[in-house]
């Protein structure tokens, strides 16, 4: 039989072992795409050729299962032809180059930046999408992207202030449904088909901004207000069923409880007329 110092010796090392695990499970599971050979190589090295790797894993790419080679091209399984054009690797595009980089995935934006003033002082000092998203450490598409700090660097804020005023209200709303739909599923209900519609609602709305153009966002802004209008509809209407639901569940309780106490109360009434009775 293993002693109990022999079994402390053990059980300390397993917690040891489990200890120097968890950071590696915690990195590996804070983003949804798969270790790639990119990864592998740039993680380990110093300097700016580990950068984009340390900058990529806190971004929107990563947590959605995009990886270097979505954007990049290349090999992501094999170290020698990981860089290889013969796989299909790209490379980083020049300035110029990137709305059409990223226009391969963003097509909708592409069309609405290039149609717009940003778009056509593409290549004249004009900005494009990594001037206001970065590169490797792209974010959730919010309103915080438009701030006075950004969006200084090349104009004044005034023109993106009524921007980011007119996006505000149904930016709220988008954010108030993504929460009630968050708490309705916690309580096991499918709202599956509600978030795709808001998912695409959202996205095709901040879309709007691309086209810095006020009066177009304030006009379309109507037509997303309207529509997501109806899922808040649909939402306020499960959200009453619930309400009802509870609201017959308890009386259905209190039913109960009311019919176990007049069960005891006759069962005490008649055991006292037995009684009374046999004296």
């Amino acid at each position: 039989m293993m002693s109990i110092k022999k079994s402390a010796v053990l059980f300390a090392g397993l917690l040891l072992a489990l200890a120097t695990a968890l950071p590696v499970l915690a990195e590996e599971s804070a983003s949804a795409a798969p270790q790639t050979v990119c990864l592998q190589c740039h993680g380990s090295q110093p300097g700016r050729l580990g950068e984009p790797v340390k900058l990529w894993h806190d971004s929107v790419h990563a947590a959605n299962g995009i990886s270097c080679h979505d954007c990049h091209g290349g090999d992501p399984t094999d170290f020698a032809m990981a860089m290889s054009p013969e796989r299909g690797f790209l490379g980083a595009p020049e300035a110029n180059a990137i709305p059409e980089f990223c226009g391969r995935c963003h097509i909708g934006v592409k069309e609405d930046y290039l149609a717009s003033k940003h778009g056509q002082a593409l290549g004249k000092g004009g900005p494009q999408c990594v001037t206001c998203h970065s590169n490797h450490a792209v974010q959730r598409a919010s309103l915080d992207l438009i701030n006075e700090k950004s969006c200084t660097r090349c104009h004044t804020f005034a023109r993106a202030a009524e921007i980011k005023q007119a996006l505000s209200a149904t930016d709220g709303l988008i954010a108030e449904l993504e929460s009630e739909m968050a708490k309705l599923h916690r309580v096991g209900i499918s709202v599956k088909a509600m978030q795709g519609e808001v998912f695409d609602l959202r996205n095709n709305f901040h879309r709007l901004f691309h086209t810095v153009d006020v009066e177009q966002v304030r006009k379309e802004t109507d037509t997303f207000q309207t529509s997501l209008g109806a899922v808040k509809a649909k939402i306020a209407g499960i959200n009453t069923e619930l309400g009802e639901r509870k609201m017959w569940g308890g009386v259905a309780v209190a039913l109960l409880v009311f019919a176990g106490l007049l069960f005891v109360l006759i069962r005490r009434s008649y055991h006292e007329e037995e009684d009374h009775s046999g004296e």
